[in-house]
C-alpha cells in the first residue's frame, strides 16, 4: 500500500464521504479497482481494514489542522 503525499487530483469540497456524506479527506484506491471516499472520522474508524484492501490511500486530513494566515498578516 502506498500513501499519496502530493496527489495528482486533490480532493475538493464536492467530494463526499461514502459513509456519511460529509466532506471527504481520504481517497482509497482499491486493489480490486474503484475507489472509496471517506471523511476524517470514518477514515480513522475503518483505517486498519482499508489498509488491507487498498492499492493506495490519498490522505488529506492534514488540511483540517492547517490554519490560514490572518487578515492582519496579509495586510503587512
Amino acid at each position: 500500500m502506498t500513501t499519496v503525499l502530493t496527489p495528482a487530483n486533490p480532493l475538493t469540497a464536492a467530494d463526499r464521504c461514502d459513509r456519511c456524506g460529509a466532506q471527504a479527506y481520504l481517497r482509497v484506491v482499491l486493489i480490486s479497482g474503484g475507489e472509496l471516499l471517506f471523511c476524517a472520522h470514518h477514515g480513522r474508524k475503518f483505517g486498519p481494514e482499508l489498509k488491507k484492501i487498498a492499492a493506495e490511500i490519498q490522505d488529506e486530513t492534514g488540511r483540517l489542522t492547517d490554519t490560514p494566515a490572518s487578515a492582519e498578516e496579509d495586510e503587512r
